[in-house]
């Protein structure tokens, strides 16, 4: 099977326990520009003092797998579907960070008084853009999204949060995309097109299965070409946008050909080879499986794009003054230490920041070869927690 191993016992970023003495409510939240949101809440036995944020531009967090140890140490858990959920076809960060502010928002009214947003994997990105906004004055918040349109942001009510937790978060998934992108597509019509000297699978540049070493020079040539490659479709969907009679949809081909996925070498740790989503990047890089294959021309460039995205942790970390704790999988297979955790962690602005990597932990630290390193993270975030809110 192309599908990673992760994922054959269903989603790993739920939790599977039951979970006694803990009431749970389904909520129905409405955002600032009145679209709606589903979500649960999780609350403990006695009324929490502090509470969880837990939201992904489109993975459902609504039984996230942090929940039953945070629930066990008296926090509340706000797990939240964007207004996208399992779809971000047409995703627009400057739209759903207006649903993280709903659940703020709602915690608030509650009358919980310590807000955590809890921003996992492309969650980390969303949750750093929703903070560094909510912070600005109204006047200063970003008034047009990349695609032009103008946004609510100026308008909204947005709350900060009492503190940032990112785990196993990458910088945006522009900056994700921008390194997973194929450049050997000449054609974006044609998946089969591709020039070979810019093919990261095929054998005159080096590829094998197994752990191979890419030359610096084809490195340097990759990466420049992927740039490229995304300058190009950011201006199709730049020229997409100025018919105003059809919503365009972009479809966006081989999107799984990160040089780290064969080469260690160039970002080492102690991962396996392969992808997040497949153990054979070179023939899931054909097939549906992939980042960003079917986009709104408005949705890339929000959203996909490495050069147009707002949602970039570089960007916005450094503006949050909140304690920032950030946890990272020493074996995660998509988020890499040179990469992307070392670059955020050096670029978070606040005073109280803690960095923590577990070794041999997956992106979901999920229970691999008999070793499960939930325990772990959740002794981390919970003593971090605990060291500075009173709970």
């Amino acid at each position: 099977m192309l599908i990673a191993s992760t994922y054959w016992e269903g989603a790993p970023w739920s939790f599977r326990e039951t979970l006694p003495n803990v009431r749970v409510e389904p909520l129905v939240l409405r955002a600032a520009d009145h679209r709606e949101l589903s979500a649960l809440y999780w609350e403990p036995a006695q009324e929490p003092r502090a509470a969880v944020v837990a939201m992904h531009p489109r993975v459902d967090f609504t039984r996230h797998y942090t929940f039953p140890a945070l629930l066990e140490a008296g926090i509340g858990c706000l797990g939240a579907n964007s207004r996208h959920p399992n779809n971000d076809i047409d995703t627009v960060h400057e739209e759903i960070v207006l649903d993280v502010g709903a659940c703020v928002r709602w915690l608030r009214e509650r009358g919980v008084a310590t807000v955590i947003l809890l921003g996992n994997s492309g969650g980390g990105s969303l949750s750093a853009f929703y903070q560094a906004q909510a912070l600005l004055p109204a006047n200063e918040r970003i008034a047009r999204t990349p695609a032009g349109k103008r946004t609510m942001l100026p308008q909204a009510e947005m709350l900060p949060a009492d503190a940032m937790i990112y785990v196993a978060a990458h910088p945006g998934q522009g900056r994700v995309l921008g390194e997973c992108i194929d450049p050997s597509v000449i054609d974006e019509s044609d998946p089969r097109s591709r020039d070979r000297d810019l093919d990261m699978y095929d054998p005159q540049n080096g590829f094998c299965e197994g752990w191979i070493e890419y030359s610096d020079a084809f490195v340097t040539r990759y990466r420049a070409a992927q740039r490229a490659r995304v300058e190009r479709l950011d201006a199709r969907a730049r020229e997409l946008l100025l018919d105003k009679h059809i919503d365009w949809v972009m479809v966006v081909y081989r999107t799984m050909a990160n040089l780290h996925y064969v080469d260690r070498r160039l970002d080492p740790s102690d991962r396996a080879y392969g992808s997040l989503l497949s153990d054979r990047p070179d023939l899931m890089n054909y097939k549906l499986t992939g980042f960003a294959r079917v986009v709104t021309p408005r949705a890339w460039l929000s959203t996909w794009s490495m050069s147009s995205s707002n949602a970039d942790m570089l960007r916005h970390v450094p503006h949050i003054p909140q304690p920032t704790l950030v946890v990272s999988a020493g074996a995660d297979r998509e988020i890499y230490p040179r990469s992307h955790v070392e670059p955020v962690v050096a670029a978070i602005g606040a005073v109280d920041r803690t960095h923590v990597s577990i070794a041999g932990a997956g992106h979901y630290f999920e229970r691999a070869l008999g070793i499960t390193h939930r325990d772990e993270l959740m002794r981390t975030i919970v003593g971090w927690l605990a060291q500075r809110f009173e709970l």
